[in-house]
């Protein structure tokens, strides 16, 4: 995007993710139903469906080495140095915070180690569905062309390179739109701001430099993952689930969101159910009310995302994702409790 560890995150999961190869996502990419136009088809004959398709491939078949910028219009700002490596299926990253607490985080497929040298801690879980960078499209049945249309706004540079700007509209008012700039050969997404509804720019995650096809070995990161002698190692202990299970369902469906995935903690008893409509992501994290943590009722804001909590008789809500804030109350409104 997380599994989320904050109620109030600084940046969406889109931007927040680039920052730690989005080690903090929920979703990931997965293979699109649309096929490819021919190369010699002109970029703005492209749907919506085959851009994210071009941009999606381009991720998973290009190494690259960089460094991106993400800023918020709260003000806030982070950047970090990506290595990314492929070896045919295999896809190995790195990611090096170069802003606030030293960090290095390492992903290869769905193995997800974080290195904290304050505590020298190393943090290990597995994600199935982690995607890569950029994190756009989240189903393998996807309906983006229903809730999004695209339109070629013409051509750029970013980072040096020639690129295609794109963007997506929303059909409606559940979700954000996305101003993308893909590099023009490839398709390798090089910047991305998502926009309210007015098109103001909530956030942006743009690469300030990149070395494409860079000489990076997918095996030479992979060694990188070792835990240091002396380090403590902490591993994730998610359990999947279902909603179902848990006693949760949705009275009726969020227009274009559908159920993704669903976890829980069994030490801090949290149940996270995630919804995708293929682009904007939401989590519903819900757990036992306690008076005395879970004071503030209430819908917060910080960049794109949007985080809503809410008591719900025993239970407390956090509703969280890079929604506007009705989408958020749609979903709480249709939470309820089976059993």
């Amino acid at each position: 995007m997380l599994l989320l560890r904050s109620a109030t995150p600084a940046f969406s999961r889109t931007t927040r993710g680039l920052l730690a190869l989005w080690a903090w996502g929920i979703l990931g990419l997965a293979s699109a139903q649309t096929t490819l136009p021919a190369q010699q088809a002109k970029p703005a004959e492209l749907s919506v469906g085959d851009w994210l398709v071009r941009m999606h491939q381009a991720s998973r078949q290009r190494s690259y080495v960089g460094t991106f910028v993400i800023s918020s219009s709260s003000g806030a700002m982070s950047s970090g140095r990506i290595w990314h490596a492929c070896d045919g299926p295999l896809q190995v990253e790195r990611v090096e915070s170069l802003t606030g607490a030293p960090r290095s985080t390492f992903r290869r497929n769905d193995e997800v180690v974080i290195f904290v040298p304050e505590s020298r801690v190393v943090r290990t879980e597995k994600r199935e569905l982690l995607g890569m960078f950029p994190d756009l499209l989240k189903s393998s049945e996807t309906t983006v062309p229903d809730f999004y249309s695209a339109r070629r706004l013409g051509t750029d540079r970013v980072a040096g390179f020639e690129a295609e700007v794109v963007q997506l509209t929303p059909k409606d008012n559940l979700r954000f739109g996305y101003r993308i700039w893909s590099e023009r050969k490839s398709g390798l997404v090089m910047k991305v701001q998502t926009l309210d509804g007015d098109s103001r720019v909530l956030e942006q995650a743009a690469f300030s430099e990149l070395q494409l096809d860079a000489p990076v070995r997918a095996d030479k990161l992979a060694r990188m993952m070792a835990p240091p002698e002396g380090w403590r190692v902490e591993r994730d202990e998610t359990v999947r689930t279902t909603a179902a299970q848990e006693g949760w369902a949705l009275k009726a469906a969020v227009p274009g969101f559908k159920p993704m995935s669903c976890f829980k903690r069994p030490a801090e008893g949290v149940m996270q159910w995630v919804f995708s409509d293929g682009l904007g992501a939401v989590s519903l994290f819900v757990e036992a009310y306690d008076a005395q943590r879970h004071a503030q009722e209430g819908i917060f804001a910080s960049g794109a995302t949007n985080t809503l909590t809410r008591r719900m008789q025993d239970w407390w809500l956090t509703a969280v994702g890079e929604v506007p804030p009705q989408t958020l109350r749609a979903f709480a409104q249709s939470l309820e409790r089976r059993k």
